[in-house]
């Protein structure tokens, strides 16, 4: 009996260690946060491009040219509601972090303490980003004003309260490969970069598995809306039939070849992808073309 008791309790110890193991948070490597200091008026188009102040402005706040990057808006899920955190250059937001803090925070979701971020930061996306252009936007950042807000808390219930079981999330959803491959062209590439690393287009336009991962077999292919209301569109192919000039010239815009507009979240992405280079919304939209329609 006694050995059979210390067996099973071996047994729990090796399965507890092999579990801390599996969950446990895998930092940036050092050689990928150092490189040439960031450049911030690269870092502004990278900002713009990643959407940034269309989270972390606060609820009904205009972005503006010098966004408040104070936080507060809510997104729901199943798993819980999420709150943006003040990411502005202030000891309340991430003022006090250094460079490599950030960036880690940013492409392996890992605070500076060595905790799990949730998902809701799209750092599977940011995984994929040029090392150069993330200490870009880092440098942005710092130019952008500070705000003495406390970020809010999330509201997650148990179990997902845990946070040490995103490790497992993590490794069962990486985020460094391309979602599209094959032979693209050059321009093609170029939006690949945007959509899929910097924008993460796929986080609202990509259906979810049952544990909240993104179901890469039916990319872009649309997704409920998590407030509840109506449907995030289809925006492969098979769903938008738009001329690339069309998708451009919305992604600048916001009108629709059927004069509609963009309206609610997407009205906010479009504002900031207006700042880009007029060759990078081409990028976006040739690559929308190349991505492999889903029914």
């Amino acid at each position: 009996m006694i050995g059979r008791a210390l067996g099973a309790a071996a047994a729990l110890l090796a399965a507890g260690g092999a579990g801390w193991v599996l969950t446990a948070p895998e930092p940036l490597p050092a050689a990928m946060a150092s490189g040439p200091p960031g450049d911030p008026g690269r870092g502004a188009l990278v900002f713009a491009a990643a959407g940034c102040a269309s989270c972390h402005v606060a609820p009904e706040a205009e972005i503006g040219e010098a966004p408040l990057l104070s936080g507060g808006r809510a997104f729901a899920s199943p798993f819980g509601t999420f709150r943006a955190p003040n990411i502005s250059p202030s000891p309340q937001g991430v003022g006090d972090w250094t460079d490599a803090e950030i960036m880690g925070a940013v492409m392996r979701g890992v605070s500076p303490t060595g905790a799990h971020y949730y998902p809701a930061l799209p750092f599977t996306a940011y995984a994929k980003a040029d090392p150069q252009d993330m200490r870009d936007l880092v440098a942005h950042l710092r130019t952008l004003p500070p705000s003495s807000v406390e970020s809010r808390p999330h509201d997650v219930p148990f179990p997902f309260s845990i946070r040490r079981g995103i490790g497992l999330w993590k490794r069962l959803n990486p985020g460094e490969d391309w979602v599209v491959a094959g032979d693209l062209s050059e321009a093609a590439m170029r939006g690949r970069y945007i959509a899929e690393a910097l924008s993460h287009c796929g986080e609202c336009h990509t259906p979810r598995g049952a544990l909240g991962g993104l179901d890469h077999a039916r990319w872009l292919s649309g997704a409920p809306n998590p407030s509840g209301e109506g449907r995030i569109p289809d925006i492969t192919p098979a769903g938008l039939d738009w001329s690339e000039s069309d998708i451009a010239y919305y992604l600048e815009t916001g009108f629709t070849p059927d004069f509609d507009t963009a309206g609610a979240e997407m009205a906010m992405v479009v504002s900031e992808l207006a700042k880009l280079p007029a060759e990078d919304r081409t990028a976006i939209a040739a690559y929308l073309k190349s991505v492999p329609p889903v029914e």
